[in-house]
């Protein structure tokens, strides 16, 4: 059988990276994703993909990298940083004319609070979480290698995302959804399967060293979200909650410490990006 002509690796094999996977044609490519333990291997198999193990402690088979043409790096940084920056920036750098596209998948919190005010790729970084600053810190290390060696990198800010078992229509089914109310709280977010469609775009129109934002048309109150939910599934929403009074956990309270409204303009104009679920709306409704 002839060589597939492309081979994705993905830097961790998560709700983004698998939706990424499974648009792509089987045909035309060879698809390796990575976990941090076997049995996580072993899963990566089951979905019908090559697997490879990969975390701090145990950098990845160099043999893994032949004939890499594209490749997701979605690992969060750790204390010390990104692990496949460090690990592996120098061994995806010295293939440089062979990898066609690097996508970094990042957060919008590398903007910081703007208090519900508008924000875009030209913005200011300014973030005001320690998860935030972890991100911004990973951004800048990749596009110094791509700044030094040519690789060719791109950065994409997702917002909060969803899709298939992660939405507030399970939340709900499960009752773990709550109505938390913050004066001028607002929330951008996106569908998993129009993050695999930018990617899929950028792939096409590849332009090194640029950052996207990844969202939808609406960011919404949090609380919006949970009773159109809840209309959707024809059951009461659940009570409102005073955020002062909301027992959050500090993941939870991070969230709620930054408000923005991020613009896609970017991905619609430069990528010729159509959403398939331009708001909350859309795409909890399919999801029904």
């Amino acid at each position: 059988m002839p060589e597939k002509p492309n081979h994705l690796l993905c830097f961790g094999f998560g709700f983004s990276a698998r939706a990424l996977a499974r648009s792509l044609p089987r045909d035309q490519w060879t698809i390796t994703g990575t976990s941090r333990s076997a049995e996580g291997c072993e899963k990566i198999e089951q979905f019908g993909f090559a697997a490879a193990q990969f975390n701090d402690d145990t950098p990845l088979d160099l043999s893994h990298l032949d004939g890499v043409t594209h490749v997701v790096a979605s690992v969060p940084p750790g204390k010390s940083g990104d692990p496949v920056l460090k690990l592996h920036g120098h061994d995806l750098a010295e293939r440089a004319a062979d990898i066609k596209w690097l996508a970094y998948l990042s957060t919008t919190g590398v903007y910081g609070d703007r208090q519900g005010g508008w924000v875009d790729e030209t913005s200011p970084l300014q973030p005001s979480t320690a998860r935030g600053h972890a991100r911004l810190a990973a951004e800048t290390g990749w596009l110094e290698l791509w700044r030094e060696t040519g690789l060719a990198v791109h950065l994409f800010r997702l917002a909060g995302i969803y899709g298939p078992g992660r939405n507030q229509l399970q939340s709900l089914k499960s009752g773990r959804a709550r109505r938390i109310l913050k004066p001028g709280q607002v929330f951008s977010r996106i569908h998993v399967a129009d993050i695999a469609g930018i990617l899929r775009a950028s792939m096409d129109r590849p332009s090194p060293g640029s950052a996207y934002n990844v969202c939808d048309d609406e960011a919404a109150p949090p609380q919006d979200v949970v009773a159109y939910a809840a209309g959707l599934l024809g059951v009461e929403p659940p009570p409102e909650v005073d955020f002062a009074a909301a027992d959050l956990s500090d993941m939870a309270k991070s969230f709620y410490a930054e408000s923005k409204r991020v613009s896609n303009d970017k991905v619609k104009t430069e990528l010729g990006y159509r959403f398939m679920y331009p708001t909350y709306r859309q795409g909890l409704q399919a999801l029904l």
